[in-house]
């Protein structure tokens, strides 16, 4: 079947105790209009928060779609772990790419990180824009690998404003060309003592980091840890160490 987004305030319960929902903008004019679904067919709908339904059209309008929605079972598809990406902007369209793949590999956000040697220069406007079609991406990502949560495409932040935000208690990592822990040893440190702290991986840009800037994260309790002896690009890194840690917490099994 197919599955449709409707945001948490779209959902409803009638005086009957009877559960609905309202699918409206984009969602409403790809079943209606793309798809050319009908009343009585059933679909998914999901609220971007973890809940997924079955769902059954009962009236299609000019603008809106009515459905009566049932509880459902379903296997969860969300990590334990609350891992979250923090991504160096890279040049082009790379950070489509990455925000589409964390979204399968089960991230619970992105965090687009301005460090120091980024090429691209994101402000006000052109930076509000960027957000709103990453933040498209995840949603597609989600409708795509049938997860139920939208993983949040942060604000864009320096490594100072994304440091001052963090929760006391969590773990971060951040790989770096000049060499840090193995990262098979940073692994058994956070799934050994399986706290569901979050983890925090701190990626850097097509330049890498400066120096200045992992030092900042090591004096928050950052580990620094190497990926091995090939030096990986930044749309690489972060996929392929955020593979290894869900492997490694069991999130594949």
């Amino acid at each position: 079947m197919h599955r449709f987004y409707v945001p948490p305030e779209d959902f409803y319960e009638d005086q009957d105790n009877c559960k609905g929902a309202l699918l409206k903008g984009q969602e409403f004019i790809h079943l209606s209009r793309v798809l050319r679904l009908l009343p009585e067919q059933e679909v998914f709908v999901f609220d971007g928060l973890g809940r997924e339904y079955v769902g059954k059209i009962i009236t299609i309008h000019k603008d809106e779609a009515l459905l009566s929605i049932k509880d459902s079972p379903f296997l969860p598809r969300e990590s334990s772990l609350e891992v979250w990406l923090v991504q160096g902007i890279p040049k082009g369209e790379k950070m489509e790419l990455i925000i589409q793949k964390a979204t399968e590999l089960g991230v619970r956000g992105i965090i687009p990180l301005k460090a120091q040697r980024c090429v691209v220069k994101l402000e006000g406007k052109k930076e509000k824009e960027r957000r709103n079609r990453w933040q498209k991406v995840a949603l597609e990502a989600v409708k795509q690998c049938h997860r139920a949560l939208i993983p949040t495409v942060m604000p864009a932040s320096t490594m100072k404003e994304f440091l001052q935000g963090l929760p006391p208690k969590r773990h971060l990592l951040i790989p770096w060309e000049e060499g840090g822990s193995p990262f098979k040893e940073a692994l058994k440190r956070v799934v050994g003592l399986q706290d569901s702290l979050p983890v925090y991986l701190i990626i850097g840009p097509e330049g890498g980091f400066a120096a200045e800037e992992v030092q900042q994260v090591q004096c928050c309790g950052g580990i620094t840890v190497s990926l091995g002896p090939r030096i990986l690009r930044t749309e690489t890194a972060g996929l392929a160490a955020l593979s290894a840690l869900m492997f490694a917490w069991g999130d594949w099994i």
